[in-house]
């Protein structure tokens, strides 16, 4: 099929480079120049495993283009999937600006084309597509949904740092369909996927995505706070939920106990769909928990280390800055909220990240940088580990001896006690 993406970050490019690597010709619209000649020079805008070279791979065969031209990218395609943020704002809220603008410049594109679906993947609240997609497209186009044009939302699920892979071997694909012709188009597009395909009404469709995202940020708060508990009687949580997970109706995925979820979705999903139970008279005490868990189990790391050094003048090393291992993304970020905490009680920072540096520069340019895990704990009173970063499993003792003081405490377990002795875990 012809299919056209708009808007480029981390979900529209890994959805045109996955379907370009399925066959289909795909044309990646965004209003940034910039960003249309990096593309079309084979050069991803972010970190990713993988990306890279399917980037090029499908550039190189023709499969995929950038453009900026917006008409030109709905005039060839047969399918526009719609991929803008949808930032929180301050009361937790979506910002629904973004669509809203998406959906003017597209239904302008439709006025000249025939029949032909629009696809929101753009995580957005139950109702936004029905009551702002759909009648800003048909306002601005001049035309009938469901008999000039098509509307799906087909939420994405993609994780950071394993994208490409979960667009490519999804676990289920849901189609959200506004009638059963655009329904219809949108699951052939995927026949060639090993996986379910659940077709809804739009609005179930777009709650999936909310409460898939709600309930995998309440494993992880849940292990947190368990790893708390552990962490006072002397036991290792891991172990418990490694055992726990055993149990096939739990699962082992997201037990992991450390300092916190972080990234674009979870925490602004969570808070969205908050403030949505909340306009309806809901009391979401669970998810409201499953926030406050969150956002004071980084801090347990300064409370730990308060507990073995006054930090106020000492050096800190800051081992890990994105929110996980294989991505260079920082928002909302633990590591954030550790170095603000550690620069407001008068200590200096030491920091090292194999791919995010750059990005937390821009909002850290005071503390010091280094092109190394080893470099970076010289001379440091104390080291933070707060991404798992496989580089980080091969430290040893003579890597940390390079230390003023060897206080080491890990935010995610990784440390092998074989190679290192004398550090401990914050729930663990």
């Amino acid at each position: 099929m012809k299919i056209s993406i708009m808007g480029t970050g981390y979900v529209g490019l890994s959805t045109g480079v996955g379907f370009a690597k399925k066959g289909n010709s795909v044309l990646c619209f965004d209003i940034v120049r910039e960003i249309v000649d990096k593309i079309n020079r084979r050069e991803p805008t972010f970190y990713e495993p993988m990306i890279e070279d399917a980037l090029k791979e499908v550039v190189s065969k023709g499969l995929l283009k950038a453009t900026a031209y917006l008409n030109y990218a709905v005039l060839n395609s047969d399918i526009t999937f719609v991929c803008v943020p949808t930032p929180s704002q301050k009361d937790g809220s979506l910002d629904v600006s973004y669509i809203e603008k998406a959906s003017v410049s597209l239904g302008k594109a439709l006025k000249g084309k025939d029949y032909h679906v629009v696809a929101v993947k753009s995580t957005v609240l139950p109702e936004t597509t029905g009551n702002v997609v759909l009648p800003t497209l048909e306002k601005h186009s001049g035309k009938k949904c469901g008999r000039d044009f098509g509307l799906c939302m087909n939420p994405e699920f993609l994780r950071e740092g394993s994208a490409l892979t979960d667009f490519l071997k999804p676990h289920r694909v849901i189609i959200g369909e506004f009638d059963k012709k655009s329904g219809d188009i949108l699951e052939r597009l995927y026949k060639d996927f090993d996986c379910p395909v659940l077709r809804t009404d739009i609005k179930t469709a777009e709650m999936i995505k909310y409460v898939s995202n709600a309930f995998l940020a309440t494993k992880i708060s849940f292990s947190n706070e368990i790893g708390n508990v552990c962490k006072r009687m002397g036991v290792d949580v891991y172990e418990v939920m490694r055992g726990v997970g055993l149990d096939r109706r739990i699962s082992p995925d997201f037990l992991d106990a450390g300092i916190g979820f972080g990234g674009s979705c979870f925490p602004k999903d969570v808070d969205a769909i908050i403030s949505k139970a909340k306009t309806l008279g809901e009391s979401p005490i669970i998810m409201e928990s499953v926030i406050e868990l969150n956002r004071n189990q980084p801090l347990r790391m300064i409370d730990l280390l308060k507990k073995r050094i006054n930090i106020k003048d000492k050096r800190v090393c800051i081992l890990g800055l994105a929110f996980k291992p294989g991505t260079d993304d920082v928002r909302e970020a633990p590591s954030a909220v550790i170095v603000d905490r550690l620069l407001k009680e008068g200590a200096a920072v030491n920091a090292y990240d194999p791919k995010a540096m750059e990005k937390f520069r821009d909002r850290y340019p005071q503390i010091t940088y280094f092109n190394s895990a080893r470099e970076a704990l010289k001379n440091a009173d104390a080291c933070l580990i707060l991404t798992e970063w496989d580089e980080f499993r091969n430290l040893s003792e003579n890597d940390f001896n390079l230390m003023n003081k060897k206080v080491v405490i890990e935010g995610r377990k990784i440390l092998d006690r074989e190679k290192v002795q004398g550090f401990e875990g914050i729930c663990w």
